[in-house]
């Protein structure tokens, strides 16, 4: 039998390792099957221990030594969602929609800083205390943020948005009953017609999910560039597509690559569509300015409670890239460039819904006008606990339709 404590058994073994192998001088594979060789050793004495078992403390133990110790284990488990480490000692995870604080810890602060530094290097960026705060990724593309002390009272914290190994598709909404078979039509018709959609939701809502599925109507052969902070869209069948990605200043202050840099760089690069992952501050600017200047088609992101929310959000943003720029004009400029925007919400019982598709239908008497074309309602099946209804259509017709005839669709929205 096995002891009953496994991590303790698994710590003793990892240090046996430590102590006993030139480490230095070993490939992973060698590496592996040496703790192999050491694990059927010591589990020897115990009578039968499980091929699986065994090959859980090998993975364990390599994965404390040369990967992400306890993040390799929780990284492998597909139903985990997101992960939440506030200090060695407090590790939460969504799983299935709901938080819950896990029984496992770092072994101290040390082990969690060097987990951390692995992390941070291998996406060849630098976190420390002179630039504690960085935003990265894991090899398998998950978004990382990082933030250490003094920044921090309790330790190094790390937030682990998970990367799901299968790119979301319109079909994938449709399982899970967050779009209609109508709405999917509407959303590709749309996306063909190259309307520039904005999509807006809290935090967890499905935004880039969304997005990532969305992008999957755009025709083969169209040229697309996509910005981020952290790289993390799976945009499939587009041969020509160009992905840039932020960079944080070096400890000296510069080197630093933002997203207004790249949205201008990428207006130099021929695109036929800007995918920008989020906006959050003054390239909301920039990215309105592309739509303006024959960008159509483009798609992003941001956070926002509402529709009406999401606009003023984006004030807000241009104001911190412009701040001379008067009030009318903001609202011009964006009722001009967004064509379409798809707000999603967390619901109550922690499911992900689209919840609102409205068309911007320009600017009058001070205010931007918006249509909502698409609204969720609630069914007789909804409770307290439970988040039961669909999309519906409103009866409002789209009033901007001049993309759609020019590509050619004539049947109305």
């Amino acid at each position: 039998m096995m002891p009953e404590n496994f991590d303790s058994f698994t710590d003793e073994i990892r240090n046996y390792v430590r102590t006993n192998l030139p480490l230095k001088d070993m490939t992973d594979d060698d590496l592996r099957e040496n703790i192999r060789k050491i694990v059927n050793q010591k589990t020897e004495g115990f009578g039968y221990v499980s091929p699986a078992k065994k090959a859980e403390l090998v993975e364990q133990v390599f994965a404390g030594i040369r990967g992400f110790g306890l993040l390799d284990i929780i990284m492998r488990d597909e139903s985990i969602t997101e992960v939440m480490i506030n200090g060695p000692n407090d590790v939460f995870i969504e799983q299935s929609g709901k938080l819950k604080k896990l029984n496992k810890t770092f072994e101290d602060e040390k082990q969690l800083e060097d987990t951390i530094q692995k992390i941070v290097g291998l996406a060849g960026r630098e976190v420390n205390q002179a630039n504690p705060i960085v935003d990265t990724r894991l090899p398998d593309g998950s978004r990382v943020n990082v933030v250490l002390p003094p920044i921090s009272l309790k330790g190094a914290i790390v937030t682990i948005r998970k990367f799901s190994r299968k790119p979301m598709t319109v079909e994938q909404l449709l399982n899970y009953k967050s779009i209609t078979p109508e709405v999917a039509h509407t959303l590709e018709l749309l996306v063909r017609a190259k309307y520039n959609i904005f999509i807006s939701g809290g935090t967890g809502s499905g935004k880039t999910t969304f997005l990532n599925a969305v992008s999957n109507f755009i025709p083969a052969d169209e040229r697309v560039i996509t910005i981020e902070d952290s790289a993390e869209l799976q945009i499939a069948g587009i041969d020509n597509l160009v992905s840039l990605e932020t960079r944080n200043a070096n400890s000296s202050g510069s080197g630093a690559v933002t997203i207004r840099d790249l949205i201008k760089s990428s207006l130099r690069m021929r695109p036929e569509r800007i995918i920008v992952g989020e906006v959050r501050g003054g390239e909301a600017l920039d990215m309105l300015q592309a739509m303006n200047t024959g960008h159509d088609g483009s798609l992003s992101t941001g956070h926002a409670n509402s529709t009406r929310d999401m606009l003023s959000r984006l004030e807000t943003m241009v104001l911190q890239g412009s701040e001379g720029l008067p009030l009318e004009a903001i609202r011009q400029q964006i009722a001009s460039a967004l064509d379409i925007i798809i707000h999603l919400s967390r619901m109550r019982d922690k499911s992900r819904k689209t919840v609102e598709i409205t068309e911007v239908c320009g600017y009058e008497n001070g205010q931007i006008v918006l249509n909502p074309l698409y609204q969720f309602v609630e069914d007789e099946d909804s409770t307290l606990t439970r988040v039961s209804g669909s999309l519906q259509r409103t009866k409002n017709p789209l009033i901007n339709d001049s993309k759609l005839k020019a590509m050619g669709y004539f049947d109305s929205i």
